[in-house]
């Protein structure tokens, strides 16, 4: 099944990869700074200012303490051509969790706002039951599905998942990243932060976007991390669309590992827009 986004992209191929768009300079005392822009048609995407919101957070808690959950809202169209200064806030830190507040500023204005908890392994959670209700999709391999694009992503590859209903945009599919990462174990947060980066592609809400209504821009973004992900190796996206009023759409997904673990669960909710012929 070949997937054909209704949107035109600007060639971002020689234009930096995944690990330059996730780089940050640390300018002071929980401010950093994402230098990496390339041209683009749209504004900036989403999922690249929430990965690195989530590591300049991450940057500022206690060592060992990882990223459970992430809520974002997306304020205004970023600009892709224009840096972005990461402001972080130390809400608490906690002997078992610690909060934080970024804003994601340019040109003076804040263009995104996240929320942040971070998480210390317990020692009181040894042994507690892990469990998660139904088991991943029924879907081939990656190595056996086709090979697709995922428009705006950088130093990923993509596969084919069997769809549960016909989608302009696919809402299950495979994906990993090819830039070179260092071992989780080394860098839990950047795999996380890759995870996040992927959570925003696509919209769950693509399949019911035949009656002349689209989804549109992104308005806010969650994501609870269960288990540590290895983000170089395939993952699988499940997009479910839930509710659409007031011109406003919602959706949920889960992005599960090879082996069937749900990784991480996310939501999502944009504008619902009419189509323009």
């Amino acid at each position: 099944m070949t997937f054909a986004p209704p949107f035109t992209l600007a060639d971002r191929v020689g234009r930096g990869d995944l690990l330059d768009a996730l780089t940050l300079e640390e300018v002071d005392t929980d401010l950093f700074r994402a230098t990496f822009v390339a041209p683009d048609v749209m504004a900036l995407y989403g999922g690249q200012v929430a990965a690195q919101a989530l590591l300049a957070a991450g940057r500022t808690v206690p060592e060992g303490v990882l990223p459970h959950s992430l809520h974002g809202y997306f304020l205004r169209a970023g600009d892709s051509e224009h840096p972005t200064l990461l402001r972080v806030r130390r809400d608490r830190d906690g002997r078992s969790y610690s909060a934080r507040r970024v804003e994601a500023v340019q040109r003076g204005e804040v263009i995104f706002s996240m929320a942040a908890s971070f998480a210390r392994e317990d020692p009181r959670s040894q042994g507690a039951p892990q469990r998660q209700d139904g088991d991943a999709p029924s879907v081939e391999p990656p190595e056996e599905t086709e090979e697709i694009g995922l428009p705006r992503l950088l130093s990923f590859e993509g596969r084919a998942g069997t769809q549960p209903r016909p989608t302009a945009w696919p809402t299950r599919f495979w994906a990993r990243t090819t830039a070179d990462l260092p071992d989780p174990a080394d860098d839990p947060l950047l795999h996380a932060a890759v995870l996040t980066y992927l959570s925003d592609i696509s919209s769950g809400l693509s399949p019911w976007g035949e009656d002349g209504w689209l989804p549109g821009a992104s308005l806010d973004h969650a994501v609870w991390f269960h288990h540590p992900p290895r983000a170089d190796d395939w993952v699988l996206t499940d997009l479910r669309p839930e509710v659409t009023a007031h011109g406003r759409g919602w959706y949920t997904g889960t992005m599960y590992d090879a082996a069937g673990r749900a990784l991480a669960s996310l939501t999502q909710e944009c504008l619902v827009r009419r189509r323009r012929d």
